[in-house]
């Protein structure tokens, strides 16, 4: 018998898969079917810093949603619809559900007052808080240690209004990727996760408009997942886990072995449903019991730089040695 246990954020998952905040984990319903189809743990669908300000701002200064701006229409639409209550209904429903854990999201670039409502994800029963962080500097008025500033301070802040385990899910938007990561996982946190997928603009030519390219994540992208969880695997002080380009077992796999303790899913749920996640354990198990292993702990880490022979692979960056071994 395969042990597919892992540890991650402070649980024992029964296994590395997560289904990751999505369409997918927005209703009671779409969690319990994640868990009938083995998910380890889920992330609920995100809520967003603007609707908690929303919220607030409407409570302590009277503001009515007329009020706002046209660009601001959709998110206090947004707001109207999906208030903060119902957000915490579908912590509670959730853990009603399930037993596997039940992490809420909180999208978020700025430190505010928003941060008080951790407490409230608290006392809903959810498991544990995932922080989905992107900041773009695209401010020159803005340093890259200043911006990385915010993210400790939002992490703080957080951390301040709350005892569950807190994640944080990152981009690559990072002038020295490696040392933040570092400085990140020595704040209170269990976990970071990368990485987070953002809107892709794209131009629409015939419209002449600025549109999104795609939806989903490539499986491509998963190379950049697995060269920083690869060269940080060994020096930061929390979990790590992939998200990006993930689709089968064998995806899976790889990830574990340069050292994360869990992969986030979503693109491939959309694509093949939650039946794809059965497919995906049953992969990983016949490639262990192919390499005789008995459970994750054999292989977690296996490939991180400090313990590949050839660290060297993770930080290449160019295609010289490629070139030259495919010559025509």
């Amino acid at each position: 018998m395969i042990d597919l246990s892992t540890k991650y954020m402070g649980f024992t998952l029964k296994n590395p898969i997560i289904a990751a905040s999505s369409g997918l984990t927005d209703t009671a319903d779409k969690v319990k079917n994640l868990e009938i189809n083995g998910a380890g743990a889920v992330v609920l669908k995100s809520l967003f810093e603007e609707q908690i300000m929303m919220e607030i701002n409407s409570l302590t200064a009277g503001n009515s949603y007329n009020k706002y701006s046209e660009a601001e229409d959709y998110i206090s639409y947004y707001t109207r619809k999906h208030n903060l209550d119902e957000y915490l209904r579908l912590i509670e429903n959730s853990k009603k559900e399930v037993k596997i854990p039940v992490i809420a999201s909180l999208n978020c670039y700025s430190i505010g007052q928003w941060v008080n409502f951790a407490e409230r994800i608290e006392s809903a029963g959810a498991d544990g808080i995932e922080l989905n962080m992107f900041i773009l500097p695209s401010d020159q008025k803005f340093s890259g240690q200043e911006i990385e500033e915010i993210y400790l301070d939002i992490i703080r802040g957080v951390r301040k209004n709350t005892n569950l385990p807190i994640a944080v899910k990152l981009s690559t938007y990072f002038s020295s990727m490696a040392d933040s990561l570092i400085k990140m996982s020595k704040e209170e946190i269990s976990a970071m996760v990368l990485f987070n997928h953002f809107y892709s603009p794209t131009v629409d030519l015939e419209k002449e408009q600025i549109v999104s390219s795609r939806v989903f994540s490539l499986p491509e992208e998963n190379s950049n997942c697995i060269r920083w969880i690869g060269i940080t695997a060994d020096k930061v002080q929390c979990d790590l886990a992939a998200s990006g380009g993930i689709y089968d077992g064998y995806d899976a796999l790889k990830n574990l072995l340069v050292g994360a303790k869990a992969v986030q899913v979503a693109s491939t749920l959309y694509k093949n449903t939650a039946k794809q996640i059965p497919v995906m354990l049953q992969q990983m198990e016949s490639w262990m019991i192919g390499k005789e292993y008995n459970s994750l702990n054999e292989i977690i880490g296996k490939l991180s730089l400090k313990k590949v022979n050839n660290p060297l692979a993770y930080e290449r960056a160019q295609f010289m040695k490629y070139f030259s071994d495919n010559k025509s």
